[in-house]
């Protein structure tokens, strides 16, 4: 038990704040990690004052306090982790949202150890279902057939993250018609999963994200990725407090922050299997602190779980998270797909504000607002949200998936239906999908586990149509208009002897966008090159061929107004064929 406590402060001690600090963990809640730090927002970290922290098994804790990078909060960092099972004690001379005269409490939960990384699945090759290059041997990413194209150029690129291989999986850019733009490949003998890639903002900057791990059991145990437009690492997010981000979300914002989901297992008394938990986390990218914390097991009970406690499987999923986005409000919006629902949660106290569907829902839902399973729910100005409908299995509820706009009402609590989407032929989506809002009403929908990539226009007619040759899927897909420029390393030209003396050039730019056209030079020497011959690009690799005989040879990218962009190494060019 304790005897005593330590009082840790930072050094001059400050003057605490008078205004309220929301602090994570939230008082009261029972399920936090026994790594976790303790967060203070809205207070600088030079305010934050003295700080004592005990726990009810492991007695006075010292530890340091950590500043985040946008000068309005800290976090004490423990010097050992708390104990499984004990009430951790915090006192304070600040204002603490929920707590006593400063001083608030929290139980620290029993985990089970972290889900076991699986098999990653893989789908048959089938004939044509990988591309291949000349000029790039080592990429081999999943052929994507157009069938209908007429939606606009200018709502951008594609981007997906095939997952079930057969041979290579990771993030991918296909331009407006879905030729191959850019490909970072992972082979799939390493077992890993790219997911939710996307454009975003950071600090007035478009940058590339994605998720990347392992998976089992539909969830996932991974970091964050975050790339520039010169297709170079600017960062890798880690989840906070001893946890590892999820496969379902991975959001930037432009400040600097990062929103995704964990899920971990606990021990929950009165059940006999490990419960998965559904953590939401937000940390600050450049020093990896916890900024918040929210879970449903201390907000969401297990009555309102369609997954019951017989059903099989090693581990109880009766929340699985699955999407978050943000209400005009800055509060958060969290769907789960095992209680069919989707919650509003008070970023600064985490109490439910309201649920949207499941077996609890404050809004009337008619047959035409119902879901099931659904995925990525986002909130839009004038209280509309849209959501990807699964209708899900198992149990199947309805034989296929759709993309929704529905209407809240908030002050009445009804829903009504704005738009649906469908996809001819209709589709059955077990799990995952996305539906993205494009300009002038257009939508972009992924439909997750089949290999299908749409888009509607506002009156609903499918504009947009693709689809893996692969059965392979992404488990969302995205438009975004995108400019990249690759390193010129990465500029690649091989060379092939045609018959009649001919010289097939190929060449390629992985993830260049503004390359219209290629030259190539040739020569006797390699320092005597001029220009033979110059085609339009043509795609993600370029055929040109040189009538000319020539010793060594290089290309040159160009742009449409003619500059060089990028010149490949120069190289010995192949002999002729007779």
């Amino acid at each position: 038990m304790v005897a005593t406590a330590i009082l840790v402060a930072l050094a001059p001690v400050a003057r605490a704040s008078s205004g309220p600090v929301s602090v994570f963990p939230s008082p009261g809640t029972k399920y936090n990690q026994p790594e976790t730090q303790i967060t203070f927002r809205g207070v600088p970290a030079g305010q934050v004052g003295q700080v004592t922290v005990v726990g009810s098994q492991s007695g006075a804790h010292t530890g340091t306090i950590a500043a985040d990078s946008d000068g309005d909060g800290g976090s004490f960092l423990p010097s050992t982790p708390f104990t499984p099972g004990e009430t951790v004690t915090v006192t304070t001379g600040l204002s603490v949202i929920g707590g006593n005269n400063g001083q608030f409490s929290f139980a620290i939960a029993t985990p089970v150890g972290p889900i076991g990384y699986g098999a990653l699945p893989l789908v048959r090759a089938v004939p044509g279902g990988l591309q291949s290059f000349h000029s790039a041997p080592g990429l081999h990413p999943p052929t994507v057939d157009v069938t209908t194209d007429k939606a606009p150029a200018s709502q951008g690129d594609i981007f997906v993250a095939p997952q079930f291989g057969p041979e290579q999986d990771g993030p991918m850019i296909l331009d407006a018609h879905g030729k191959l733009i850019w490909f970072l490949p992972t082979p799939v003998k390493e077992n890993s999963l790219t997911t939710d890639f996307r454009v975003q903002t950071l600090h007035g900057e478009p940058v590339l994200t994605w998720w990347q791990g392992n998976t089992n059991g539909g969830h996932g145990r991974g970091v964050g990725m975050i790339y520039s437009q010169q297709y170079q690492p600017l960062a890798t997010v880690r989840a906070g407090n001893g946890l590892d981000i999820d496969l379902h979300e991975f959001l930037v914002t432009n400040q600097g922050d990062a929103y995704f989901l964990c899920a971990w297992r606990v021990q929950v008394p009165g059940i006999a299997r490990p419960l998965v938990d559904a953590v939401v986390q937000e940390v600050d990218i450049q020093t990896g602190l916890v900024l918040f914390q929210w879970d449903a097991l201390d907000h969401i009970p297990l009555s309102r779980s369609y997954f019951t406690q017989n059903r099989t499987g090693h581990n109880y999923d009766p929340y699985h998270a699955n999407s978050i986005s943000f209400d005009s409000d800055g509060n958060l919006i969290v769907s789960m797909r095992n209680t069919s629902a989707i919650y509003k949660v008070d970023r600064e106290t985490g109490q439910i504000m309201w649920t949207l569907g499941g077996k609890a829902s404050s809004f009337k839902l008619g047959v035409s607002t119902h879901f099931w399973e659904q995925h990525d729910a986002l909130m839009h100005p004038g209280e509309q949200m849209t959501i990807f409908d699964d209708e899900g299995a198992p149990p199947r509820k309805h034989p296929t998936s759709r993309g929704v706009r529905i209407g809240l009402h908030v002050k009445h609590k009804t829903v009504n239906l704005i738009r649906a989407y469908g996809h001819a032929p209709q589709l059955p989506t077990a799990f995952e999908g996305s539906l993205q809002p494009l300009s002038h009403g257009d939508v972009f929908l992924g439909w997750g586990q089949q290999p299908y990539l749409s888009e509607d226009n506002a009156s609903g007619r499918q504009i947009f149509d693709a689809h893996f040759a692969e059965p392979t899927g992404s488990y969302r897909a995205y438009r975004f208009p995108w400019s990249g420029q690759p390193p010129v390393s990465d500029l690649a030209a091989s060379a092939a002897a045609a018959r009649g003396g001919a010289l097939d050039v190929y060449a390629s730019w992985n993830g260049a966008t503004v390359v219209a056209s290629w030259r190539v030079l040739g020569g006797s020497s390699q320092s005597s090159l001029s220009p033979v011959a110059q085609n339009a690009k043509t795609g993600f690799e370029t055929t040109i061929i040189v009538h000319a005989k020539l010793a060594y040879f290089a290309v040159e990218a160009l742009d449409a107004a003619g500059k060089v962009l990028g010149t490949s190494p120069v190289q010995p060019a192949p002999a002729p064929q007779g």
